[in-house]
């Protein structure tokens, strides 16, 4: 009789435990995403963790606030909207698309796993003549705005993660005017912060399972 007791009470705690996490989604282990603030709104990105290198480099950025009063410095509808350069907190439009941290990210492409669908982050670089290699960018980065994906990139640039939530505020960004070099009139600052989120959370907010 101890022993069947001792087996109902331990039944009983394990449905207890998972009833309250279910009914508390801030409870269990949780997954860094990137929160990235405009004034159209908030956009949240997943990181791959099969793309460890630029995963790591965008966390410890975002954590040092790397990114805060950077721009989205190139705009184009029906294809991208790019950002993450330093030299666009400087006031010189002409430098925009050259700055970084003063390093780049070796090349994790793998267009079997990651292409360019629409909401697709991937790393800017530079060309392929001076960059056979094509590591990525220290700290530029681009989203696909294109609905059917943009499938001309795919085996070219690393594919390092995807926008969850907020991908109308990309669109609504891609839109925004801009001058014959594709740079908006008017700045599109960013300020990006790393974020915890439990996968309970994840797919009440974001409709996303890891």
């Amino acid at each position: 009789m101890r022993k069947l007791s001792y087996l109902i009470l331990v039944f009983s705690s394990a449905f207890l435990s998972c009833s309250k996490e279910e009914n508390n989604p801030t409870a269990g282990p949780t997954e860094k995403i990137l929160e990235i603030k405009t004034s159209f709104g908030n956009m949240y990105m997943w990181l791959y963790k099969e793309t460890p290198l630029h995963r790591n480099n965008y966390l410890a950025l975002a954590d040092t606030h790397y990114f805060d009063n950077s721009t989205f410095h190139r705009i184009i509808p029906n294809f991208v909207i790019q950002g993450g350069d330093p030299n666009s907190k400087d006031g010189d439009p002409n430098n925009d698309g050259q700055g970084g941290p003063g390093y780049t990210i070796p090349a994790e492409i793998d267009s079997s796993k990651f292409k360019h669908i629409y909401g697709a982050v991937g790393a800017a670089r530079l060309g392929n003549s001076s960059n056979p290699l094509r590591a990525s960018s220290g700290s530029q980065f681009y989203i696909v705005v294109n609905t059917l994906g943009q499938k001309s990139l795919d085996g070219e640039y690393t594919v390092f993660g995807k926008i969850i939530g907020g991908m109308n505020i990309a669109d609504i960004i891609a839109a925004q005017p801009k001058n014959s070099n594709n740079r908006p009139f008017t700045n599109i600052n960013m300020y990006v912060n790393v974020v915890n989120k439990t996968l309970t959370e994840l797919k009440n907010e974001f409709q996303f399972t890891p």
